[in-house]
């Protein structure tokens, strides 16, 4: 490591993700004279790029207008209106088309390498890192970070067991949600929103569910306290997952955190029918002189609703016609069906791609530069600010659009 602790770097980026990666590409690319080291504890980097989308890496997502994508961020949007007035998901796919490799957009928005392969955007990303002249450096970890004032940033950093110290004029903390990194922001006089669990699934132990894992809704309605998202939703073998439940959960991640993941969740099961609406059509089915003589689990009034999970709702019903059931059963029935009650008693994670809401405040950090108004020379990007997006693409296209601006930047030094 003599090498490295010799000499003089212009900048480094500590975190080789995605938005230490952008950044260093940018600032190398606008700038090749500067030399520019990135840092990184494991051993490969870009190791959320890879396991992303299930292996096909969910790159950005089909939004063009800042207005609407920062409604995609529970935390962070109003920050980033003017960032992505400078980068936004139209330049993320110029910028990787630039580099010869073409996204596809799929029927939700999401967007995807043609390969449906991650390996496709990491190389990308190392490939052009290399072509500008990057020095990257695996299995090597930030211990401690001082200021020295106008003279830059002095680190001591770990690899194999080894310690050594490394001098940079501008530095760039890409780490995501890190608490050691955490503690270094703070001892440099940054404030930290402190992180919880975002984008999660729901436990949930009800006899209505019993038995339905894998059966999806396509168009639910979800509410929690004064939240409410619609969108498809999947029963699981420990609860209900699904982007209506990921979205609720991010919105609602810090007050879920403060109840200890203990709530009420109430569905309805037809999207945005109402009760009285569903109460409509429940009785008009009952009346239908064809139906008097067949039995309610098996004959759904909605034909949208999987038959399974139409025989459990009407649990209660057992085994009658529907000519035999009284108005209090069709009313307890459009109730399960609009308003369905469910007890909430924790969390589950999503897959590998755990994402936290909180990091560094968004207030003390210049969203033209995403330079520190706290430390002269320090940069921030990608998931160690407390920016969080739901689940398509919007976490990366934060770090993409961070990455970015730190990037250009930092090449002015």
């Amino acid at each position: 490591m003599a090498k490295l602790s010799s000499i003089q770097w212009d900048v480094i980026i500590v975190g080789g993700g995605p938005a230490g990666f952008f950044a260093g590409i940018r600032c190398a690319e606008l700038n090749p004279e500067l030399k520019v080291l990135i840092i990184e504890k494991a051993q490969q980097t870009l190791g959320k790029v890879l396991i992303s989308g299930g292996g096909r890496c969910n790159v950005t997502h089909a939004c063009f207008d800042p207005a609407q994508l920062i409604t995609y961020y529970p935390r962070g949007g109003l920050a980033l209106r003017g960032a992505f007035t400078r980068f936004q998901p139209e330049d993320t796919i110029r910028w990787f088309e630039k580099r010869g490799v073409r996204l596809k957009t799929e029927n939700d928005g999401r967007m995807f390498p043609v390969t449906d392969s991650s390996a496709t955007i990491a190389d990308c990303l190392r490939e052009s890192a290399k072509k500008a002249g990057i020095t990257v450096q695996t299995g090597t970890s930030l211990q401690k970070v001082e200021s020295l004032s106008e003279n830059g940033f002095r680190l001591e950093v770990r690899n194999d067991a080894q310690e050594f110290h490394l001098q940079t004029k501008k530095l760039l903390l890409a780490t995501g949600s890190d608490p050691k990194t955490r503690d270094m922001i703070k001892s440099l006089g940054h404030a930290i929103e402190e992180p919880v669990p975002s984008l999660f699934t729901f436990n949930i132990s009800d006899k209505r569910l019993e038995g339905l894992a894998g059966v999806s809704v396509e168009s639910v309605t979800v509410k929690m306290d004064s939240l409410t998202q619609r969108g498809p939703l999947l029963i699981t073998h420990w609860g209900v997952s699904g982007p209506a439940i990921l979205r609720l959960s991010a919105w609602g991640a810090r007050t879920l955190f403060e109840k200890e993941y203990r709530a009420v969740l109430i569905v309805n099961w037809l999207g945005d029918t109402s009760f009285d609406k569903a109460l409509e059509v429940l009785q008009r089915h009952k009346d239908w002189h064809e139906n008097t003589r067949k039995k309610v689990s098996a004959d759904p009034a909605f034909t949208q609703l999987p038959a399974r999970l139409w025989k459990q709702l009407a649990y209660f019903v057992g085994e009658k016609n529907w000519g035999d059931i009284s108005k209090a059963e069709i009313k307890k029935l459009a109730e399960e069906l609009t308003m369905g009650n469910f007890e909430i008693i924790g969390k589950g994670q999503f897959k590998e791609e755990f994402v936290t809401c909180g990091g560094v405040r968004l207030d003390e950090v210049n969203f033209k530069t995403m330079q520190s108004r706290v430390v002269e020379n320090l940069f921030f990007a990608g998931e160690v600010l407390d920016i969080d997006g739901i689940t398509g693409g919007f976490n990366f296209q934060s770090s993409w659009t961070t990455g970015w601006l730190a990037g250009t930047a930092l090449a002015s030094i």
